[in-house]
């Protein structure tokens, strides 16, 4: 029968909403489940309504309960009489002792007693399952109301559960169920009432409201359209923001405005983020891909005189862009340089922001140092004294007034007022990029000089953080160590650098209080399980091989997940298996060819020997090895390794370990799951 759930609140807070939307209906289905009801639905809603729509069963389906109670041994006597056990059992089961059966369990006779319990009618059941399904959503922060001890998200102010043409009584969160629900403030603020399911549908669409999400972002991206080719100029189109202007909207209309051209003088990126994060504009572009002074607002108003809201959207941007051309300017006077720093905490610990710039200024000095070809190169000459400059200027803009305001501009600010003062370009593109990559996804720096400036700052982070023991546990990661990890490794792959993780974590460990540098080192490693479409076992083989270069690994890595895909390569492995195991535990000598006495020790050996292992190829190299199967085969079908004398079974496991050892260069083959 036909079934309609409406959860009526106020405005939902589109971010931690959309953060749950995803959830939505696994949770409604899990609490379904629990009831054996068989439902189809659709999940729709607005920033006023969770609705819930579909055929639901009109009974639970029947449960099956199974008791099984003591062996008969202890449930009979000796005398034949049933024991306090049976007549606990069956008491528990609700019967007789004569309705006692034994049944045959793995072997064992035991009590057993197998129930039907009839389901319940849906009907009945929806009150709880309604109840059960909005406390576990979870949005984050909730609220109370009223008099109210239950939470949630916003305030629950109407009900509406049909099946079939029926209401089903309940009372939710102090709200009891109608046929009635609230229309788009626009059309009025008294509940509309309808009689049926397919009424619902139809009074939504007439009091102001598109139920469907689809449809609102379709209405939203066809007027964008509309505008674009009637202003000629081209809308941003954020993804994210799309779907917060759905989610708040029900009945959504896209409008342009405009600001005065003067406060273009502002940087961009300013303006753009004071539309998207403060008032949820799309920026739009001219045909070459300049700001312009225009942006469209999703209004969720209905009204004859869209002016009226235009120059509204109008005022409340010119106000926000005022601020940001004074916090601008103001900036611009002012001294930019580290020394305000001094004055701003990093953390308990680690002293100062101005300290953590006197760090990974020492850690730039150590990188290049490592990478000063590739620097002196790219930079036409020396460049140690640009490269300290762009560290220490690096946070300077956190003390100025605009990323005070805007926090997400850190390094983008910094960058236009290092610009401004006739900083080095080198300098200023450092600024900029030192946050890179942010985000998974998100791009590299584009230089090394910039390159140098964000892996001071990363490894700095992880560095400080550990040696306070700030150590991410489970999901949490408060201070996002594991994205600095990961950034630190994409960026050595994106210039395709040497960087041993254990070697520089030690040139740095003397800046910092003392900690097991192992923890980090293994830490940073972790983060390539996320960063490949291989199979872990993989990766934790080239990891097992000791190697700590980065790069290293990462021919490691994908050499040795191409191979292991091959299905040639899954029916042949059990050999390697094989000889990965007969060196465990035993120790590998150097092998001597005079106690061989079989032609297949000679011939593995002589095999052996005759590779040219090139260890800067990977791939060639692993197949080298891997190609040895057909002679460690007949090793081991013509040779008893366990000899009685002790030199000659020690020499026939070093024959089969130095190719171990070989495939330990890259990797711990033992490791390998296939």
């Amino acid at each position: 029968m036909k079934m309609l759930i409406e959860i009526g609140v106020e405005e939902l807070p589109a971010i931690p909403f959309l953060k749950e939307l995803g959830n939505i209906e696994s949770k409604f289905k899990t609490v379904l489940d629990e009831y054996s009801i068989e439902c189809n639905f659709e999940l729709d809603y607005t920033p006023r309504r969770i609705v819930l729509h579909g055929d639901m069963a009109e009974f639970a389906g029947d449960k099956i309960v199974e008791n099984i109670g003591a062996p008969k041994h202890v449930a009979l006597s000796a005398d034949g009489q049933w024991s306090a056990a049976a007549m606990g059992f069956a008491k528990k089961c609700n019967i007789s002792v004569d309705e006692l059966k034994f049944e045959n369990i793995n072997g064992k006779e035991v009590l057993y007693h197998k129930s039907v319990i009839k389901g319940d009618s849906s009907k009945n059941l929806l009150p709880v399952i309604v109840e059960k399904f909005i406390s576990s959503l979870s949005f984050g922060k909730s609220m109370r109301w009223g008099g109210f001890s239950y939470e949630f998200i916003r305030p629950i102010r109407s009900v509406v559960a049909i099946l079939g043409s029926e209401l089903v009584d309940m009372e939710i969160y102090g709200v009891k169920s109608k046929m009635a629900f609230y229309p788009h403030r626009n059309y009025g603020y008294d509940m509309v009432e309808f009689g049926s399911i397919d009424e619902y549908f139809t009074a939504l669409e007439n009091n102001g409201i598109i139920l469907q999400a689809s449809k609102r972002r379709q209405k939203i991206l066809d007027e964008f359209k509309i505008i674009e080719q009637n202003s000629g100029l081209k809308i941003e189109l954020d993804e994210d923001l799309l779907d917060e202007v759905v989610a708040i909207t029900e009945m959504p209309t896209a409008l342009i405005g405009s600001f005065e051209k003067e406060f273009l003088e502002v940087p961009s990126e300013v303006i753009v983020t004071s539309m998207k994060e403060n008032q949820r504009y799309f920026p739009l572009y001219d045909q070459n891909g300049k700001l312009s002074n225009h942006f469209v607002v999703v209004s969720n108003a209905i009204s004859s005189d869209s002016n009226l809201i235009i120059k509204g959207n109008e005022k409340v941007l010119r106000a926000r862009l005022s601020d940001a051309k004074f916090f601008w300017e103001s900036d611009l006077a002012s001294e930019f340089s580290s020394a305000k720093l001094k004055n701003i905490t990093y953390l308990a610990g680690l002293g100062s922001m101005y300290d953590k710039e006197i760090r990974e200024r020492d850690i730039a000095r150590e990188l290049a140092k490592i990478y000063e070809k590739e620097l002196k190169y790219e930079f036409g000459g020396e460049f140690i004294d640009e490269l300290d400059r762009a560290v220490m200027l690096s946070k300077a803009d956190l003390a100025t007034s605009m990323v005070y305001e805007f926090t997400d501009l850190q390094g983008i600010m910094g960058s236009y007022y290092a610009q401004y003062r006739k900083e080095n370009h080198f300098v200023v593109e450092a600024i900029k990029e030192q946050y890179l990559p942010n985000k998974e996804g998100s791009e590299c720096p584009k230089s090394y000089f910039s390159s140098m400036v964000a892996l001071s700052s990363k490894l700095d982070t992880l560095m400080g953080l550990f040696s306070i023991n700030k150590i991410p546990t489970g999901n949490k990661d408060p201070y996002a160590l594991r994205r600095a990890a990961a950034g630190v490794i994409r960026i050595v792959l994106n210039l395709n650098i040497e960087f041993d993780v254990k070697n520089i974590l030690s040139l740095i460990a003397d800046k910092y209080a003392k900690f097991d540098l192992n923890i980090l080192e293994n830490f940073i490693y972790d983060r390539l399980y996320t960063m490949y479409n291989a199979n872990p076992s993989v990766i934790k083989a080239c990891l097992n091989s000791g190697i700590s270069d980065i790069k290293r690994l990462n021919s490691a890595i994908i050499a040795l997940d191409e191979i292991t895909k091959n299905s040639e390569f899954k029916e042949n492995f059990s050999t390697f298996k094989r000889l990965a195991n007969i060196i465990k535990d035993n120790k590998i000598v150097s092998v001597d060819e005079s106690l061989m006495q079989h032609d297949s020790e000679r011939a593995l050996h002589a095999a052996f020997n005759s590779l040219n292992l090139d260890i800067n190829d990977t791939k060639g190299y692993l197949l080298a090895l891997f190609n040895l199967k057909p002679a460690i085969d007949s090793y081991f079908d013509n040779v008893m390794i366990n000899s009685d004398d002790p030199k000659i079974k020690a020499n026939r496991i070093s024959i089969v370990g130095q190719i171990y050892q070989a495939f330990l260069k890259v990797a711990d083959i033992k490791e390998i799951t296939i």
